[in-house]
C-alpha cells in the first residue's frame, strides 16, 4: 500500500484520489461507491461521497460518511462510550430506529482530514451495528472491501497433495488456485479427490465480502490438528464462481505439496487463532 500524505481541503471530491494520512495514524482515500446502510426498513446511511478508512493494525477498512449523507436525526450521544476503541479521542453516538437503540453504532474521527464525517460500527461488530449495507445494489458483509486488494480463483492443473499428520488426504491434478492479496495461495481441490471420509462436518461458518459464506470440516483422527481445518463455498459470490463445491485446506497447519515440492507452512493473521480452535 503506497501512503501519499496529501490533505485535501474536501475529502468527498473524486478529483481527490489516493491514500492520504493523518496525524493520528489514520489512512483514508474518497470512494466513488454508493454506499447504504439499513436498520429493519429504515436506510440510516444512502452516501455516495464515501470514505475508506483504515485504523491502524486493523487489516481492513471502515466506511465514513458525510454528516449530510447520514440520518443525524437518529444518532443520540452516546450514554456508554467505550475507550480506546478506536483511533483517537473519538465521539460515540448511540444509534435510536423506531425506539430500538444500539449503543456506540456511530463515532466521529478526532483527525481533521475526516471532520464532518460519521463512521458505523461493522468490521469485528457486524451483529451489533445496521442490519445490512450495500455497494451499489450488491449486499456486502462482515467489512468494506479494499480496493487495493485482488482475489483470482484461477483453474490449474498443477499436481496438489495435501497431508495431514503425515495422512494423504488429497491428490488432485484438477485444482482452482485462490490468489488474494496478503495471504498465502490457496488451493481448492475437487472433492472426488479429497478423502472426505476423514472429517466431519461441523457448525462453524465464515463470511467474506470477496469470497461469500464458508462452511467447514474437523479432523476425524488423532493428533494436534485445529478444528475447522477444512473448508469450501456451496454458494461463492461471482468473483470467485470457480470455488464452487471445491473445498481447501489451511496452509498453516497441513502439509501440501505442489508439483513434487513440498510448501513451507506460511505465518498469517490465521495462525494463532488456528492454535486457539
Amino acid at each position: 500500500m503506497t501512503i501519499h500524505p496529501s490533505h485535501p481541503s474536501h475529502p468527498a471530491l473524486p478529483a481527490a484520489r489516493g491514500i492520504r494520512t493523518t496525524p493520528e495514524g489514520l489512512a483514508w482515500e474518497p470512494s466513488e461507491r454508493w454506499v447504504r446502510g439499513v436498520k429493519g426498513e429504515v436506510t440510516v446511511v444512502d452516501s455516495r461521497h464515501p470514505v475508506l478508512v483504515w485504523e491502524p493494525d486493523v487489516p481492513v477498512p471502515l466506511y465514513a460518511f458525510p454528516r449530510e449523507e447520514v440520518r443525524e436525526d437518529l444518532l443520540r450521544p452516546a450514554k456508554n462510550p467505550p475507550t480506546g476503541a478506536h483511533t483517537g479521542s473519538s465521539v460515540f453516538y448511540d444509534l435510536d430506529v423506531d425506539g430500538a437503540v444500539v449503543e456506540n453504532a456511530a463515532w466521529t474521527f478526532p483527525a481533521e482530514d475526516l471532520a464532518g464525517h460519521i463512521a458505523f460500527e461493522w468490521f469485528r461488530h457486524w451483529h451489533s451495528g445496521l442490519d445490512h449495507w450495500y455497494e451499489e445494489e450488491q449486499e456486502i458483509f462482515i467489512h468494506p472491501r479494499d480496493p487495493h486488494k485482488r482475489v483470482d480463483a484461477v483453474p490449474s492443473s498443477r499436481h496438489v497433495q495435501v497431508e495431514v499428520g503425515g495422512m494423504l488426504v488429497a491428490d488432485t491434478r484438477k485444482p482452482v488456485l485462490v490468489f488474494e492479496t496478503s495471504l498465502p495461495t490457496r488451493y481448492y481441490i475437487p472433492r472426488e479427490d479429497v478423502r472426505l471420509d476423514l472429517f466431519v462436518p461441523t457448525d462453524h461458518s465464515t463470511g467474506c465480502p470477496y469470497k461469500g459464506t464458508a462452511r467447514y470440516w474437523a479432523w476425524r483422527g488423532e493428533g494436534d490438528v485445529p478444528r475447522n481445518i477444512l473448508w469450501s463455498y456451496p454458494a461463492p459470490l461471482p468473483q470467485v464462481a470457480a470455488v464452487q463445491g471445491l473445498l481447501a485446506f489451511y496452509n498453516e497447519a497441513v502439509d501440501i505439496t505442489v508439483d513434487g515440492e513440498r510448501l513451507p507452512r506460511p505465518v498469517t493473521p490465521f495462525t494463532e487463532s488456528l492454535k486457539k480452535s
